[in-house]
């Protein structure tokens, strides 16, 4: 079975389209995915059994005539044979092996810079979700209610709780796009301040909480269950780690 990252991602990455955060994405999910590296692998065979094929027409020699007349003389290049099918296969092994090693290493190396970009782009989304007024898409601290209306609209479920005797009330819900995908948004009222809580599917394994600020506003991150949670708000860093706690027990 192919994954949702094969079907979605893959080909952008191996042409080199995608953005540095969904790049970023890719890699982290490679680490363990055990589809993805096969069909990389094939699509670099098949890129490098049509470049073998020397799949052109050869120009008539009056016209190689009146190009080389055209051109400035260089020097002589030294002609290499055409290496067997099997060494091109043994060398894109051995080099595809380095690709993933380096990919790995490069994963490890840009996760603080991949985090810092999800954190101010989720930030930016939050305040403009107060800013626009378009804070939930439904009302209602009913857990219920709000796991049914994100039913349909996404391809996950939604794990909508209130935690209104902890002093966390659910407000309700909202869609929104971040890292060019869309995510759940469970909205929480606690001590005067508004809680935005970015949730999205993710195949990476669970973490523990990572947190930070941005333009005076707290954010922590945590993975568990396949789901990746984001909160963001400007209570205290305190009550953003304890509603993390919350969706954890």
């Amino acid at each position: 079975m192919r994954c949702d990252f094969a079907d979605s991602l893959l080909q952008g990455y191996f042409d080199g389209e995608l953005s540095a955060a969904s790049a970023a994405e890719f890699e982290r999910h490679f680490q363990y995915c055990v589809h993805c590296p096969v069909e990389l692998v094939d699509m670099d065979l098949l890129s490098g059994r049509l470049q073998l094929a020397q799949l052109y027409e050869s120009a008539p020699a009056p016209l190689k005539k009146k190009i080389r007349a055209n051109l400035r003389p260089v020097a002589a290049a030294t002609a290499m044979s055409q290496p067997l099918l099997w060494h091109w296969l043994a060398a894109a092994a051995a080099l595809f092996l380095l690709v993933i090693a380096g990919w790995r290493v490069n994963s490890v190396l840009r996760t603080d810079d991949y985090q810092a970009e999800l954190a101010e782009e989720i930030v930016d989304a939050h305040v403009l979700s107060l800013q626009s007024g378009h804070l939930t898409g439904i009302n209602s601290s009913d857990e219920r209610a709000v796991k049914g209306w994100f039913k349909g609209r996404l391809k996950f479920a939604v794990p909508a709780r209130d935690f209104g005797n902890e002093g966390f009330v659910l407000q309700g819900g909202r869609l929104d796009v971040v890292d060019e995908r869309s995510v759940a948004v469970l909205v929480y009222a606690s001590t005067g301040h508004l809680i935005n809580v970015f949730v999205w599917p993710t195949q990476g394994r669970d973490t523990s909480p990572q947190a930070g600020s941005r333009q005076g506003y707290q954010w922590i991150d945590w993975r568990r269950g396949k789901i990746e949670f984001c909160a963001v708000s400007e209570a205290p860093s305190s009550d953003l780690q304890h509603l993390q706690r919350l969706f954890t027990e």
